[in-house]
């Protein structure tokens, strides 16, 4: 039997299916839907789409074939994850966060602070090229400080997924500021330069929205516990600038374009070490009295790596705000990436996705409705595939050619794919980024997504100037003349 096309009821069956079992799930579990019954609603879903595929003449061994070729191209990310999980319990073992907490008490107002997080993970997004990292270090200690002055989780991590996609995504250095242009056929500091026209007001706006929501909310610190947050701190941690080193040492790595993965996890060692040399005091109270110094150390900080960083200062909140990580603190989020990547994979083989955006560009008749349509895939496929990157390279390569044929120069095609598939990722809790964001920073996509104005805000504005021809670019006749004739050769 030979392979065959899905029809329209084909392609919208297991999107139909994922949507009720995903809302199912949310509605029996809440938060804890991401910890098992979503990946669950995933295998079903990528069961109904094995069913179709199957239907339409794919032999299982190619399906599955697909599957197995998804889940690897999420390896990279799960490498990352993990040692992640290391560095968040290793840095609170070495005092680097608890350090970070303490300074930001001390140094930054209620009323300015879900604008000061934002525009702080804008800034060491934009200089390292990478959301995750930032959400990893600055974003951790700035969930700490919020809940130490006693501000809400959500909204703070709301400004941290906004500033840090910020600075992401208008980064040269980040991986996605490169892909975009790559697949569109663009520069990329001209794709760059085209970006910032959605991008800098969208910035701006969301700034000016977490500036209202801290002067217009009852946010006065308490004081009282502010100090007496400080007090264990300085109790149980050598506070000082030292602690710091291995944040910058990151940051240093990151800006120099040193991959992701050696970076966090020499991060990562770096906060073993900084821990046995500068918290002494500490270590002696957590490692086993009846061995050597040494190897107990050295056994304490290998469970740290595996099962994260625990402590005990008399206080169940405060215990609960100064432990974490460990990679196996993350293996719920690969388990979730694994089957998000699988249902992708599926759906993305048998052409399911690709049907969809045949029949959107039917009714793609002008280039506002061609622009939103794009924006539109994009947010659709990181819904489907789980995944940034292809949320960039399938609508890319889906759409391009229209592009083409209407006129439109390549910047905006890039541009577009960064204002939909980029930044709506870490919105979608089985989303790899939302799924990432969610293990790190310990606030479902669920309750920090209504408050990540910047990831909400620029994809509407992108529509706004499709329809309104604001910075819509247009190839020139030169430009025009120099494909034709390229295509002839």
């Amino acid at each position: 039997m030979s392979e065959k096309q899905p029809s329209f009821l084909d392609a919208s069956i297991p999107l139909i299916v994922l949507v009720i079992l995903l809302s199912a799930s949310v509605y029996l579990f809440g938060d804890n839907s991401s910890y098992g019954p979503n990946q669950i609603a995933l295998f079903m879903a990528t069961a109904v789409a094995v069913v179709i595929g199957l239907k339409n003449g794919y032999r299982w061994a190619v399906i599955e074939k697909a599957m197995v070729k998804g889940i690897s191209l999420s390896l990279g990310a799960v490498l990352i994850l993990l040692s992640v999980g290391a560095l968040i319990g290793t840095w609170m073992l070495s005092g680097t966060v608890p350090t970070l907490i303490y300074y930001g008490l001390q140094l930054l107002n209620p009323s300015w602070f879900f604008a000061a997080s934002c525009l702080l993970c804008g800034i060491v997004a934009m200089s390292i090229g990478s959301s995750w990292t930032t959400a990893a270090t600055i974003g951790v200690a700035l969930i700490g400080v919020a809940q130490g002055l006693g501000l809400s989780p959500a909204i703070t991590a709301g400004a941290i997924v906004s500033g840090a996609y910020f600075g992401d995504k208008i980064s040269p250095l980040s991986e996605t500021t490169n892909l975009a242009p790559a697949v569109a056929g663009s520069d990329l500091f001209d794709h760059i330069r085209h970006m910032l026209w959605t991008t800098v007001p969208s910035f701006a706006i969301a700034l000016i929205l977490f500036t209202i929501i801290g002067f217009s909310t009852d946010v006065t610190a308490d004081f009282d516990r502010i100090n007496e947050i400080s007090n264990v701190l300085q109790q149980n941690f050598s506070i000082n600038f030292t602690a710091l080193i291995p944040l910058f040492v990151l940051l240093a790595m990151a800006v120099k374009k040193v991959p992701a993965f050696p970076t966090v996890f020499i991060g990562a060692l770096l906060g073993a070490v900084w821990a046995v040399l500068f918290q002494q005091d500490l270590m002696a109270k957590l490692v086993e009295q009846d061995i050597s110094y040494a190897l107990a150390s050295l056994k304490l900080i290998w469970h740290i790596f595996h099962a994260g960083f625990t402590i005990d200062t008399g206080n169940a909140s405060l215990n609960d705000l100064l432990s974490g990580g460990g990679m196996a603190s993350m293996l719920n989020t690969i388990w979730l990436v694994f089957c998000a990547m699988m249902f992708g994979a599926t759906i993305e083989k048998i052409g399911l996705l690709r049907k969809f955006v045949q029949s959107i560009l039917f009714f793609a008749k002008s280039t506002g409705s061609l622009i939103t349509s794009t924006i539109a895939t994009c947010f659709v496929t990181n819904v489907l595939t789980a995944d940034q990157y292809m949320s960039i390279v399938m609508p890319g390569r889906m759409f391009k050619e229209e592009y083409e044929r209407r006129n439109l120069a390549p910047v905006n095609l890039s541009r577009t794919l960064e204002d939909g598939g980029t930044i709506t990722s870490p919105l979608i809790p089985w989303n790899t980024c939302g799924a990432y964001m969610h293990s790190v920073l310990q606030v479902s996509p669920l309750d920090y997504a209504v408050y990540a104005f910047f990831n909400l805000i620029n994809p509407v504005l992108a529509i706004i100037y499709a329809y309104c021809g604001i910075k819509i670019l247009r190839l020139t006749p030169p430009d025009s003349v120099a494909k034709d004739l390229a295509a002839k050769d």
